[in-house]
């Protein structure tokens, strides 16, 4: 039951987050197109921005989920299996080459698992700082993926300034996610002991 509210709430936030990037993307490339100086957002077109929107100043909304998935120690084999469908979900909504997302966030949700923070994620301050650096390092792991399977080598080297600020508005947004996924997870306790108690 709380692998199954961990993937609605997900797929609620890649939603929320599809649809928060076009504003945002769309004041990027107004504001390229304003300034004379020749910017990617112009070489590329609109059209194809949500393929880089890990990139952008818009935060990942469910990589935060994953990396509490992760230091919370659920399942192993449940929690890439959520990781791998919203991937796949995030791969479908971004335009992204199939699979990209899906390996990310599968290796984000088993590295996070690997870090064993449990304890630490409680402060809001580590939360900060659980968003930053799985950000951060996502934002490598896909520049990386793109420049060694992407068709065109010139997006990572065009678009790897914007890691850095993405990770930030990441970690900003992170501690609201972090009490949405520790709702979800006190909800669902509270279930399991019910259906406990009843049998």
């Amino acid at each position: 039951m709380r692998n199954t509210a961990f993937f609605i709430a997900g797929l609620a936030l890649i939603l929320l987050q599809a649809n928060l990037f076009r504003p945002v993307g769309f004041v990027h490339a107004s504001l390229m197109h304003l300034s004379e100086t020749p910017g990617f957002w112009r070489w590329i077109g609109y059209e194809h921005a949500p393929l880089l929107h890990v990139t952008s100043f818009v935060p990942s909304l469910v990589l935060p989920l994953i990396v509490y998935m992760g230091v919370h120690e659920y399942s192993l084999a449940r929690g890439a299996g959520v990781a791998f469908v919203l991937g796949y979900a995030t791969d479908l909504t971004a335009i992204a080459p199939v699979g990209l997302f899906t390996f990310t966030f599968v290796a984000l949700y088993v590295l996070a698992r690997g870090a064993g923070v449990r304890l630490a994620s409680q402060t809001k301050l580590m939360q900060l700082v659980l968003g930053f650096s799985f950000s951060l390092l996502h934002s490598v792991m896909l520049l990386v993926l793109l420049a060694i399977f992407g068709p065109d080598p010139y997006v990572p080297r065009a678009v790897y300034h914007f890691a850095l600020p993405h990770a930030v508005a990441t970690a900003s947004i992170a501690p609201v996610v972090f009490v949405i996924a520790q709702r979800i997870h006190a909800a669902t306790m509270r279930g399991s002991e019910e259906a406990g108690v009843r049998s």
